[in-house]
């Protein structure tokens, strides 16, 4: 994986800083839409889309349950609200409250409870701990991509000045 990665063509820069906008997306509760958020913010700030999107499989079936439980729990402490022990239960019991007639008339009426009450702390959890994830994730694939792009020339170098010998 190091190798492919590193072999992508872009800058050392475009790349990491793809693959961290990728990771960074991947902790917020945007699922299903991390592949399009992390291809648009990798696109401002002109880093790769092809590595944003390898970067948001941070975000994974093993993974998810963990992102959301800290997520949420961050988004909780910061919003000084008390926290719920079992955030499953307390989805289960708000979705379970209305019909899918009653989300096709009202989605707002609907979903305010859940937007309030689960999305909004895991939206603030997952953007503070998927910003500083940015940093964690760009510096280590921007050498690594870095040092393989300068070892992958000298190695050509090395290859053209046997050659003319």
């Amino acid at each position: 994986m190091r190798h492919r990665l590193a072999r992508i063509d872009g800058t050392p820069y475009a790349i990491a800083c793809g693959f961290a906008c990728g990771a960074a997306v991947s902790f917020t509760p945007f699922v299903g839409l991390h592949f399009v958020f992390a291809a648009i913010i990798a696109w401002i700030v002109r880093g790769n889309i092809f590595t944003s999107a390898i970067g948001t499989a941070m975000g994974n079936p093993w993974t998810f349950p963990f992102i959301w439980a800290v997520t949420y729990k961050l988004g909780v402490k910061i919003l000084g609200w008390e926290e719920t022990n079992d955030i499953m239960a307390k989805m289960d019991e708000m979705f379970s409250k209305f019909t899918i007639v009653d989300l096709v008339n009202n989605p707002f009426d609907v979903l305010g409870p859940f937007l309030e009450t689960v999305f909004l702390p895991m939206l603030l959890g997952g953007t503070i701990i998927g910003g500083s994830l940015w940093i964690v994730f760009y510096w280590p694939v921007y050498k690594l991509v870095s040092e393989y792009k300068i070892n992958r020339i000298k190695r050509r170098q090395k290859k053209i000045n046997k050659g003319r010998t």
